[in-house]
């Protein structure tokens, strides 16, 4: 399945899957899966401050002996000074720019409109080409635009055919407004809930187009116009399943 990049609205473009080093690899030494991913033909990789394995990432990217141009970095922003925090995941990651940088989540405890004007100006500094938000609401996203500054370039969400009905609302909201939906936790029908509602109909759509239930909500995630960010190893059978 071939996944085409995206335009973002500041004139960058960010392909159409991610490898993502959250969830249960959080904490973890993950180069191997890393490399893995990367054999296996991804060029995007997600990591986060949160995550706490950004120098292994960066590892895994500098044993691959490819270049900078080759790969999409994606890193998060979740508490700290920000300018200190995006130089500490450069140095982790081995970088000197971030292809995107985003606010992990809106914190209640932290002026969000000061933070993001903290964003604007490590992208002028040149830090990270884009910048984005994620696990934001329209009501986030709302203080963001009324404040007359940057429109995030991405919303990074979690978007499974079981929150769709739910989420609709903010992903017209992202298509009014030019902002990219980045989905993470997509196959939640065939990881976390399995024999569920769309069980039947997943399985039936692969067996009738020949391709596995993972490569059906994968299929359907990018009919959403969404970047998918996967977490799931190359080498694991889920992505066959």
């Amino acid at each position: 399945m071939p996944f085409e990049e995206i335009s973002l609205n500041d004139g960058n473009k960010i392909p159409g899957i991610a490898f993502g080093t959250g969830s249960v690899n959080k904490g973890k030494d993950i180069h191997a899966y890393v490399e893995q991913a990367i054999d296996a033909g991804f060029s995007h990789v997600d990591t986060a401050q949160h995550y706490n394995n950004e120098s292994s990432v960066g590892t895994a990217l500098r044993e691959t002996g490819l270049a900078r141009s080759e790969f999409f970095i994606t890193s998060k922003y979740s508490s700290g000074d920000v300018q200190e925090e995006v130089r500490n995941s450069l140095e982790k990651l081995g970088l000197k720019q971030l292809d995107l940088y985003l606010i992990h989540w809106p914190d209640p405890t932290r002026d969000t409109v000061k933070t993001w004007k903290e964003f604007e100006k490590l992208k002028e500094a040149g830090l990270s080409k884009s910048i984005g938000v994620s696990n934001f609401t329209i009501r986030d996203l709302e203080k963001l635009a009324k404040s007359g500054l940057t429109v995030p370039t991405v919303n990074q969400i979690r978007l499974h055919p079981y929150n769709y009905t739910q989420n609709k609302p903010l992903l017209e909201y992202h298509a009014r407004h030019g902002i990219v939906t980045e989905a993470y936790g997509s196959l939640a029908p065939v990881t976390t809930y399995p024999n569920g509602p769309v069980d039947a109909p997943v399985k039936a759509a692969a067996a009738r187009l020949g391709i596995t239930p993972t490569q059906v909500v994968f299929a359907w995630v990018k009919a959403k116009g969404a970047v998918i960010v996967t977490f799931v190893p190359p080498s694991s059978s889920l992505m066959w399943c």
